[in-house]
């Protein structure tokens, strides 16, 4: 499952959170926990000032990952889900980009 896009179920937030359904990008190993969880990052549409934030990486919409627009995998917003989130395989993204939002992530935890 891991570089696939789901819709998820974000709802019960709390503060600034997502709030809605929304597709999102499973990055978690499928080695990794016993627990039903996976690790996602949130897709939100792409817009232009998202290009100077390094946490946002660019998704352009393809055939194979099911995005119909512009999108940007949003890594500063990364969260473990229950499987019983995940609404509906939408895709999947090439290895290259799965990569690039994990880089993302990875600037995100830095120590400075």
């Amino acid at each position: 499952m891991q570089d696939e896009i789901w819709e998820v179920e974000f709802m019960s937030q709390r503060g600034a959170e997502i709030d809605k359904v929304r597709p999102a990008l499973i990055i978690s190993s499928p080695l990794a926990g016993k627990l039903p969880l996976h690790i996602v990052v949130p897709i939100t549409d792409w817009k232009p000032v998202f290009a100077r934030y390094f946490w946002f990486v660019p998704l352009q919409p393809t055939s194979e990952n099911g995005l119909q627009k512009p999108s940007g995998a949003d890594a500063f917003q990364v969260k473990s889900v229950d499987k019983q989130r995940l609404i509906k395989r939408i895709g999947a993204v090439q290895e290259t980009e799965l990569q690039a939002v994990i880089d993302a992530l990875i600037l995100c935890l830095e120590t400075v």
